[in-house]
């Protein structure tokens, strides 16, 4: 949600909108600090405690990363024909995903 110049509240992103388990929210900024170092512990450690839930504690939450890794690699595949810089990534995430190796590589798109 954002406000408008009006401050009206107004729904935005509408292909990421869904009724659906917290988790699947809640995994992206355990992955972001977990897998590839983008947040730091103190910021994570913050959010789970105010937010009330550490996913990172639930059983669940490893094939809750793993396919959220899997899917942000498919959508970085979608786009590799943009740039260079994104065919690279894609390979390097691909790569990643094939051997196991770090994530902490891993750019922001």
């Amino acid at each position: 949600m954002l406000r408008d110049r009006h401050g009206e509240a107004k729904l935005i992103d509408l292909d990421g909108f869904a009724v659906g388990p917290r988790e699947w929210d809640l995994a992206l900024t355990a992955i972001y600090f977990d897998s590839f170092g983008w947040h730091t512990r103190e910021e994570y450690e913050t959010f789970a405690k105010v937010y009330g839930l550490d996913i990172m504690q639930w059983p669940g939450y490893p094939v809750m990363r793993e396919v959220r890794e899997f899917l942000m690699v498919t959508w970085i595949a979608q786009k590799a024909s943009e740039s260079e810089r994104t065919a690279q990534e894609a390979a390097k995430r691909i790569a990643a995903l094939r051997t196991g190796a770090s994530r902490k590589d891993w750019q922001p798109y």
